[in-house]
Parts: C-alpha cells; sequence; structure tokens
C-alpha cells in the first residue's frame, strides 16, 4: 500500500506543472485523496467486509467528488487531474501510469453479471468527460478524446474521439516510455470533413464559372455568325 501511495505521489508530480511540492499533494489533491481511501477499502473488499468497504467509499465520494467502487483494481502511479465527477465501476481494471481527468466514466452497459466494465492498459490518458462502457480492453498508450463515448476495445497507441468513439490515429509520433498528455491536441474528423466538403464545393463553383464563361462565349460567336449570315 505505501509504494502504491509513494507511486501516486511521484505520478502528480511528474504529471501536473501546478504540484509544487509533496506537502501540496498530500493536503490538496483530491485524486490523491480518493485512491487513499480506495486503498483501505478495497482492502476491505478482498476480504468480503463489503458494507465497510462502501461506507468508505461512499465516504470518499462524498469528501473528493470521485466515485472509486472498492472493487476496481488499481495498478500504480494513477493521477486522476482535479477529479470531478469521475467513476469508475466495481469490475474495471486499471493499468500503471494511466491519467484520468475530471468528468470521466469507466462504467458498464447493462446489468450484466461478471466482468462489466472495461480494463484499461498501461500509460493511457482519458481526458475530461470521456466516457468508457462496456468490458472490452482500452491498449496500452491509448488516448480517449475529451467527450468521447467509447463502446469497443481500443488497439494500442490509438487515439480515440466522437459519439461513438472512433480511432483516428494509431501509433502516432510517440516516444517510447514517455506518457503523452497532450490530449487537447487530437484531431476532429467531423472538422476534416468540412473541409474536404468546402473545397470540393469551391472546386465545383470554378468549374461551373468556367463552363457558364465558355458558355457565353460560344452564344456571342453564334450571334456574330448569324448577324453575318443575314448581311
Amino acid at each position: 500500500m505505501f509504494e502504491g501511495v509513494k507511486s501516486e505521489i511521484r505520478a502528480v508530480m511528474g504529471r501536473d506543472p501546478a504540484a509544487k511540492s509533496v506537502l501540496e499533494v498530500i493536503l490538496c489533491y483530491p485524486g490523491f485523496h480518493a485512491l487513499l481511501f480506495h486503498r483501505v477499502a478495497h482492502w476491505f473488499y478482498l476480504r468480503r467486509r463489503f458494507i465497510v468497504a462502501r461506507v468508505i467509499s461512499q465516504f470518499a465520494r462524498w469528501m473528493t467528488g470521485i466515485e472509486i467502487h472498492p472493487g476496481a483494481r488499481i495498478g500504480k502511479g494513477l493521477f486522476i487531474d482535479h477529479g470531478m465527477s469521475v467513476v469508475i465501476g466495481e469490475t474495471a481494471e486499471i493499468g500503471d501510469n494511466v491519467t484520468i481527468y475530471q468528468g470521466a466514466t469507466l462504467g458498464g452497459t447493462g446489468k450484466e453479471k461478471g466482468k462489466r466494465h472495461p480494463t484499461i492498459g498501461n500509460n493511457v490518458v482519458i481526458s475530461a468527460g470521456a466516457k468508457v462502457l462496456g468490458s472490452f480492453t482500452v491498449g496500452d498508450y491509448a488516448k480517449i478524446g475529451a467527450g468521447a463515448v467509447v463502446l469497443r476495445a481500443v488497439p494500442p497507441g490509438a487515439t480515440v474521439v466522437g459519439v461513438p468513439g472512433r480511432v483516428v490515429m494509431q501509433n502516432g509520433r510517440r516516444v517510447a516510455g514517455e506518457i503523452d498528455l497532450d490530449h487537447g491536441n487530437l484531431p476532429d474528423p467531423e472538422a476534416n470533413m468540412f473541409e474536404c466538403l468546402l473545397r470540393n464545393i469551391k472546386q465545383l463553383e470554378e468549374k461551373t464559372e468556367r463552363l457558364e464563361q465558355e458558355l457565353a462565349l460560344l452564344r456571342a460567336g453564334q450571334k456574330a455568325g448569324n448577324r453575318e449570315a443575314a448581311g
């Protein structure tokens, strides 16, 4: 447990430029507090003390605004930035060095029993407001864009955006071994589509204008020919 606490402090210090000291992280970071409570609640959950575990997790939710079910399995170095309204379900599994921003949900899609929440790989970034729903795997080094709704497996190194979520980049320029936190600079497939449509419309307008000019010249030539014939 103490090794986990150390890794979470290191995660905050390494990924949040606003963190000025270890003491500030310990006293002022709700994501760190939520993980401390979760470690204790998970200990009770594994020993089938379910009521005690849920009471601890609900107290943590009241204190931090972050809801982590005590059954969730969380690796080392998780960083929950800001954290308000983050929800992590009972059968969710989170790997090492994952970053989750405010409003994200790792949830289920129905009333099925057993594994019903996602498995998150190592070094994954889940941006603000993203919803990852269902029992599937998000591969290592994947990035989930802000507001995306992910309903199916995500391959390693992929970038997912949109509703429903779709892969728009895979194994892009990523330096091996580093966590890519540039979640504010993701591709926008809808904007790209509109740009293509605008280019096509402009090309059609230019083509139509050329045809109209050629038709006007042709008509002028015909009129001149008719005048000469009449004379």
